[in-house]
């Protein structure tokens, strides 16, 4: 199957399967999805969306959040993985936004990632789900997911290089919703450690269909 058939079938798919996506993250301001994102590294939705309530309650603007600490912080966060840095990233962001950015959560790959704990993967989500721009963010299901399927070569052993595969092939105007659609099929059916293959409406186009 050539890769532009596989592309057109994948999309097919999900259109008609997941017609309406979004992040499973709750925010109701651009900051504060800035922060669940930074929260979310290395650990679920579900458990930063334990925390978030209290701590956007506390902190819902960057302004009142810069003028915390770094413990204080920590007294919100503490049951996410690594929250000690954590607690530093987004006092340090916070103060970014305030002294450079009027508060505001900017829109450029640049700028977001000027901000502390905030990378590559974290600048797109922000870029795609804010602003519906064409930004592949690449975690480990969409890694894993883009690899299983075929969507990718064998030759794309990073992130970036699977982003770039993805965003080249898929078009720019599908690119944020295709984000959502792969994260959540490895999240809830393409899974690392036991795939749910009957449960995948793409075995015919899967490479690794009868391989897991």
């Amino acid at each position: 199957m050539l890769k532009k058939e596989r592309y057109r079938r994948v999309i097919s798919y999900f259109e008609s399967t997941m017609p309406d996506v979004s992040s499973e993250l709750a925010y109701t301001t651009p900051f504060q999805l800035l922060v669940a994102v930074v929260l979310s590294a290395q650990c679920t939705d579900k458990r930063v969306n334990m925390v978030t309530p209290a701590l956007f309650s506390a902190f819902p603007t960057a302004e009142s959040m810069s003028e915390s600490t770094e413990e204080e912080i920590f007294s919100y966060i503490k049951s996410v993985s690594y929250p000690n840095s954590k607690s530093k990233h987004l006092l340090g962001l916070s103060k970014m936004l305030v002294s450079e950015y009027g508060g505001e959560v900017p829109d450029t790959l640049e700028s977001l990632t000027r901000l502390p704990g905030v990378g590559r993967k974290t600048a797109n989500v922000i870029q795609a789900v804010l602003w519906n721009k064409a930004a592949f963010a690449v975690d480990t299901h969409i890694f894993r997911v883009s690899h299983r399927l075929g969507l990718v070569s064998d030759k794309a052993t990073t992130p970036y290089a699977v982003e770039q595969e993805l965003t080249k092939n898929f078009p720019d105007e599908l690119i944020p919703r295709a984000h959502h659609w792969l994260l959540l099929h490895g999240r809830y059916v393409c899974q690392s450690r036991k795939a749910k293959c009957n449960e995948c409406g793409l075995q015919d186009v899967c490479k690794s269909y009868g391989k897991l």
